[in-house]
This record gives C-alpha cells, sequence and structure tokens, in this order.
C-alpha cells in the first residue's frame, strides 16, 4: 500500500543571518500508512515540529524527498489539517464562524458551512457554546474549536504539533479520548507531535523517537501492541504500558539530557 505521508532520506537546513547554516534533520524516513496514528517524541529543539512542516509542505528539504499518498510534495499539502499548538482562531469570530470558515472560504454558501459548523460542534461537545467569542471559552474548549475547525475539512491526513500541550493534565486526557473517539470513525492518518511519552504511548500505533539536534535523525521506532479502543487513564494502568513506556524511555532519556544540556538547560523550542 501506498504510505499516506513518506519522508525519505530527508535533510533540513536552515541558513543563517551570518552565513552559514544549521542541519535541523538529517537523514529522516518516515512512513505513515493511511489509517496510522503515529506520534514522535525527542528531546527540545530535535526537530519534531520542523518533520511535521515538511509533511505538511511549509518546509521544503534541502535533500530527500517527501511524498504524500505517492505523489511528491512540492507545495503546500492540500490534503492534510494542521492543528498547532497555539490557537489559531480568530478573535472577533465567535465559535460557529471560526469552525466554519474554511468552509466558506473554499466556496461553500454560508448557510451550509454553518449548519456543518453546528454539527462539528456538537460532536467535540460544544453544541452550546457557538455564540461563544475565544476569549470566553476556556483552553480546552478552544482546542475542540480548533479540532473541529480542521476536520470540518475531512482531510486525509492530520498533523499535530503539541496540540494540547499547554492544557493541564485532566483536560489533556479529556482532550486524548475525544481525539480517540473522533479519529475512530474514520481513521485518518495522523503525525502528532508531542514532548510527553505517556501521550504519544497512549494515543499511538507507533512511537517513532527521534535524536537530539542538530542533524537530528529518527533513531527508534516502536509498534504499540495495546488494544483499541482505548481509554487513556485505564491504559496507563496495563502492565504492557508500563513496559513499553520503560523500553522506549531506557533509548530516550540520553537523547533528552543532551538537548538539555545543548539548550542550556532546557531553555528554548522546537526547531
Amino acid at each position: 500500500m501506498v504510505a499516506a505521508v513518506s519522508l525519505q532520506h530527508v535533510d533540513i537546513v536552515f541558513r543563517l543571518a551570518g552565513g552559514g547554516e544549521y542541519r535541523a534533520v538529517s537523514e529522516a524516513t518516515l512512513d505513515v500508512a493511511d489509517g496510522e496514528f503515529v506520534a514522535i517524541v525527542g528531546p527540545t529543539g530535535c526537530g519534531k515540529s520542523t518533520l511535521l512542516n515538511a509533511a505538511a509542505g511549509l518546509l521544503a528539504p534541502a535533500t530527500g524527498d517527501v511524498r504524500i499518498f505517492g505523489e511528491r510534495l512540492a507545495a503546500l499539502n492540500r490534503q492534510a489539517g494542521y492543528l498547532f499548538q497555539a490557537d489559531a482562531l480568530f478573535p472577533w469570530k465567535t465559535a460557529l464562524e471560526n469552525v466554519a470558515i474554511g468552509l466558506e472560504i473554499a466556496g461553500t454558501a454560508q448557510t451550509e458551512a454553518r449548519s456543518r459548523a453546528r454539527d462539528w460542534l456538537g460532536r467535540v461537545g460544544l453544541a452550546n457554546f457557538g455564540d461563544r467569542y475565544p476569549h470566553m471559552l476556556s483552553g480546552g474548549q478552544r482546542k475542540r474549536v480548533g479540532l473541529a475547525q480542521v476536520l470540518i475539512r475531512d482531510p486525509k491526513i492530520l498533523l499535530m504539533d503539541e496540540p494540547f500541550g499547554p492544557l493541564d493534565a485532566q483536560t489533556r486526557q479529556i482532550m486524548g479520548n475525544q481525539l480517540l473517539d473522533l479519529w475512530s470513525a474514520d481513521r485518518k492518518a495522523v503525525l502528532f507531535v508531542t514532548h510527553d511519552l505517556e501521550e504519544a504511548i497512549a494515543l499511538s500505533d507507533r512511537v517513532v523517537i527521534m535524536s537530539a539536534g542538530p542533524a537530528a535523525h529518527i533513531i527508534g521506532d516502536w509498534r504499540i501492541p495495546l488494544a483499541r479502543p482505548r481509554d487513556i487513564a485505564e491504559i496507563k494502568l496495563d502492565p504492557a504500558f508500563h513496559d513499553i513506556h520503560r523500553e522506549i524511555w531506557d533509548k530516550l532519556k540520553t537523547e533528552v539530557m543532551k538537548g538539555y544540556v545543548r539548550t542550556g538547560g532546557g531553555a528554548g523550542g522546537d526547531v
């Protein structure tokens, strides 16, 4: 089967203002099958978000190929929906208007777009919040609006960059379960970036580990043999979960310490 997302020997290089270059990612090869949920974890600054941006068509690799369902990606990835860590909602629009806007821009009549937006707000548990502006919503509610905003366009691929990072632990768990419920309905390909190894294991079919940068590369790829459907709180009590966590962390912890030292004790973010 043709992979939904295929990164083949990808190098990502940034030009520095004073001359020279910074090699953020080196020789990254990764396939994500249609319907597969793959999480990427690694130390701060290792290029996780950079790989996601390459899959989105926001960055062109210096060498290597990015292919989407077998076709070489040479521009924006129109088959992907991207959920960022920071809210991407328009503050002057209501929740309903924010969810509908992608369809309206694509040419869907406003009446139909807003009808579909109401349906999606219901699916994410916000049926009664359509008239609220972003500043009137909690962090978790804004994330639900953002998720509906992405999913209403029915992308074949979901790219998610620390989407639940700013949320408290309880809200992250609720959002994770809601994401799994929505994903289970039609099994889109998902590439999910997170710093949280427990979150990665609980959500995904595979967990991919990246080394510390610069020239970060993929150093491990684990299949997660935990049964679905999953409840995040319950799956973390499974002895198999702890066995997998221990095995992956044994590989990851050295790279986390390298990243900690290289970023001056943890300062800074991903490139």
